[in-house]
């Protein structure tokens, strides 16, 4: 039986092991925290599962909150006007052909490690320092890196061609609430921009004692969205933070928000990282080699809710390699292959974060053209499920305007808009 060590309990880590462990390997999974401690510990991100990833979890047992989880049926954009206002520039709704879900990952992830001992996987409650894991590998036929962007993903060369950023272009702050007033359109993830200064996020979720909203404020450093915290800043603070973003910036959201609450003491968290795409291969010093994947070699800002499906995706695409490949040594010719088929949809995804994160000329075209055309606000929504087809109408600016102006010539004519930059 070959054995196989993944370090990192996350989502990818995970759904690695699990679904490793299915097909007869002898699987350790090394992580700090167990169950309890990840359950009641602060909350990790907000997420949001489309179709695809959701399909998977139920093809491996691992969807446990289908009959619980709020279904979230539509994705809606919302601009707001330069000069503040009490309605949005812009209002639509793309309708998603498969429903999402929303799960707090310290819910879903202390399950799934139960699960993994449930089913004779090994866990080992420690944390690994880079210098510690060639040590802790021997043994075992492959070493997965899947601790996220710890210390452990600087052991992975920088990818200098795909990595263009030297620091957080977010401030991310976030809070999972109670007392909110459900969304008008029933659930959806919403997303409100603010031209220049950064974007606003809600979505129902299923947390720890039920269903609440999730509330997330992305902001351009510096910007009129940013609040900044001190060291000793509490979820409180935060939420304080959060609220006065809404009053300010999106009054329409913050009658919804207003009387919110905190849904725990710990369900609130404030940071920033920087997105960055690494070599999937790192040498340690013995010569060992190891493998990283999802966060530890790919991280994109969260500005299009994909870090949770790209996760699932590259456990997926890694399980089916390890077993394809056979008794063969995972060497790392191996290693290149399998985050090579990862990376031709973790790629256009890198490439999306980008041009949501520049927010190009072409992207507010394509805004004003999905308030007017129902199929393309659609579209836009199932990219949510499917990001690979975004390069043919929204990545490149050329095709963007092509696609808009072949869409105008089918609409009625109307008096001119008042321009969003």
């Amino acid at each position: 039986m070959r054995k196989i060590l993944v370090v990192g309990a996350g989502q990818s880590g995970l759904q690695l092991a699990l679904g490793l462990l299915a097909e007869d390997y002898d699987v350790t999974l090394v992580n700090p925290q167990g169950p309890e401690e990840i359950r009641t510990g602060r909350v990790l991100s907000t997420q949001c599962l489309f179709g695809p990833a959701l399909r998977r979890e139920r093809r491996h047992g691992l969807d446990l909150w289908g009959d619980r989880a709020p279904r979230i049926t539509g994705v809606g954009v919302r601009v707001a006007g330069q000069g503040g206002g009490a309605a949005p520039d812009l209002d639509w709704v793309g309708r998603l052909d498969e429903p999402a879900r929303s799960v707090d990952q310290r819910l879903k992830l202390a399950a799934w490690l139960e699960l993994f001992v449930r089913g004779g996987g090994r866990v080992l409650r420690r944390r690994v320092a880079a210098g510690e894991l060639a040590e802790l590998g021997a043994g075992h036929d492959l070493v997965i890196v899947a601790a996220g962007r710890g210390e452990l993903s600087e052991l992975f060369p920088r990818g200098e061609g795909r990595s263009p950023f030297r620091e957080p272009q977010r401030a991310l702050s976030l809070a999972y609430v109670t007392g909110a007033e459900p969304p008008p359109g029933g659930g959806v993830l919403g997303r409100t921009v603010v031209p220049g200064a950064g974007e606003l996020f809600t979505l129902p979720t299923l947390s720890l004692n039920g269903v609440c909203q999730a509330l997330m404020v992305e902001a351009v450093p510096g910007g009129p969205l940013d609040r900044p915290l001190g060291r000793g800043a509490t979820g409180e603070d935060v939420l304080a933070g959060l609220l006065d973003v809404l009053r300010v910036h999106a009054p329409w959201e913050y009658e919804r928000f207003s009387r919110a609450r905190l849904a725990d003491p710990m369900a609130a968290l404030y940071g920033g990282y920087t997105p960055v795409v690494r070599q999937p291969v790192a040498r340690l010093a013995d010569g060992t080699l190891v493998l990283g994947m999802a966060d530890s070699v790919v991280s994109n800002d969260p500005v299009t809710a994909q870090g949770a499906n790209m996760a699932s995706l590259c456990a997926d695409v890694y399980r089916r390699a390890v077993v394809d490949h056979g008794g063969r040594p995972f060497d790392e010719a191996f290693m290149r292959a399998a985050f090579a088929a990862y990376w031709r949809h973790a790629r256009q995804v890198t490439a999306w974060s980008r041009v949501m994160l520049s927010g190009p000329h072409h992207v507010w075209e394509l805004y004003r053209l999905a308030e007017r055309h129902q199929p393309t606000a659609d579209r836009f929504a199932n990219s949510f499920s499917e990001p690979i087809g975004l390069i043919d109408w929204f990545l490149h600016p050329e095709r963007a305007i092509e696609y808009a102006d072949a869409v105008r010539r089918t609409l009625p004519t109307r008096s001119s808009h008042v321009p969003i930059s």
